[in-house]
């Protein structure tokens, strides 16, 4: 039962010690925060990820300066990405702008009430951050 729109869309923050993951549900229409991995592990993370869960596009945070230009982050990001290609030549790949993730995730714990502790707890900014993509990725499909 494939079609354009069957699998489910899976988002990553990635980072140099953590990557945040979120995923939507398998109609598209809502992005929930999954979890933070420590980013060593993210390969074999998604392998068992794709085996339990049907995902056609990966959408991966694309860092850019306030400037547009690359930071510097794409530099570790590219190996990444060529390892995803090789690993997973059947999923799509979509790199995604995320300039303004980690603040709008802030933002968010803040107005959900979350306390300091929780909001200072970096695992739970980065799979926040990962959904804010996903959902930014969402709406600029519409």
């Amino acid at each position: 039962m494939r079609g354009d729109d069957m699998g489910r869309i899976l988002a990553i923050d990635y980072g140099r010690k953590r990557t945040g993951l979120a995923a939507t549900d398998p109609l598209r229409i809502v992005a929930q925060p999954l979890e933070t991995v420590e980013t060593h592990t993210l390969p074999d993370w998604l392998a068992a990820y794709f085996l339990q869960e049907e995902v056609d596009v990966v959408v991966l945070g694309y860092p850019r300066q306030m400037n547009g230009e690359e930071s510097e982050s794409m530099n570790y990001i590219r190996s990444f990405v060529n390892l995803f290609k090789k690993r997973f030549p059947d999923k799509e790949l979509v790199m995604y702008d995320e300039r303004f993730t980690s603040v709008l995730a802030h933002k968010a714990m803040l107005a959900g009430g979350m306390k300091k502790t929780q909001r200072q707890n970096k695992a739970m900014v980065d799979k926040i951050a990962a959904c804010i993509i996903l959902e930014d990725y969402l709406q600029s499909r519409v």
